[in-house]
């Protein structure tokens, strides 16, 4: 399926300054099913895949003030990015005005959905917003920094030539403002990262000296975290 810009759509899904226009009801274009709780996630992803202007709904359904169509379209977003990710990267722009919100909900899906299309970013768009991006290891919630840690093992390994800058973002985390209970909190995910490009990465010591640091982490947590990372090296070592 050949995506369409934001300008291919009509003005009520896609209005002036390509900003999608937000699904009131989500009766409009979507099922009825987005209402409810639970709903086939694959079954809307695979129908908005063959349907542009259902796809372009939800994108909009993002800024829904109705929580349960807000969160329902996320999850077949996010389910759209894993399994067919060049199917959302003409929205990458879209996207990225997520992460300047001062709704946490909507930062946290644009974290979610960006880092899965880095997989696929052959224009190296991500490389562009990487500072506005970690930048958000200091957001005002330590619940979208600890979103950006636990992302940022999936963009390690689609960047490679990002790992070193990335790892450093992460090491970096005591740095930020966050208290000290919230930063112990948010290092299970960047320990959660590491896991996931360790054997790719070129800092490993670096690594594996925070990662020890932790086991005596305030955090239960990010003990556990700790511990099963250290044990895992061991196993391989």
């Amino acid at each position: 399926m050949q995506a369409k810009s934001c300008t291919d759509y009509p003005a009520d899904i896609y209005p002036l300054s390509q900003t999608i226009k937000p699904a009131e009801t989500g009766a409009k274009i979507m099922p009825v099913t987005l209402k409810n709780k639970n709903i086939d996630i694959k079954a809307v992803a695979k129908k908005a895949l063959k349907d542009d202007k259902l796809l372009a709904e939800l994108l909009g359904n993002l800024r829904s003030k109705n929580e349960t169509i807000r969160y329902n379209s996320h999850k077949v977003l996010f389910f759209i990015t894993e399994e067919q990710p060049q199917s959302l990267y003409s929205h990458w722009d879209y996207l990225v005005e997520f992460l300047d919100s001062d709704n946490t909900y909507h930062k946290l899906s644009a974290v979610h959905l960006l880092a899965n299309l880095t997989r696929i970013d052959n224009k190296n768009k991500f490389e562009k917003i990487f500072e506005r991006f970690y930048g958000l290891l200091d957001d005002k919630s330590f619940i979208t920094a600890a979103y950006v840690c636990s992302a940022s093992g999936i963009i390690a390994k689609a960047k490679p030539k990002l790992q070193t800058k990335i790892t450093n973002r992460l090491l970096s985390i005591d740095k930020t403002g966050h208290q000290q209970e919230r930063k112990d909190l948010v290092k299970a995910a960047v320990i959660e990262a590491f896991e996931q490009y360790y054997k790719q990465a070129k800092n490993k010591k670096r690594i594996v000296d925070f990662v020890r640091k932790q086991l005596n982490c305030q955090s239960p947590k990010t003990r556990k975290a700790a511990k099963e990372f250290l044990n895992q090296i061991d196993k391989h070592s």
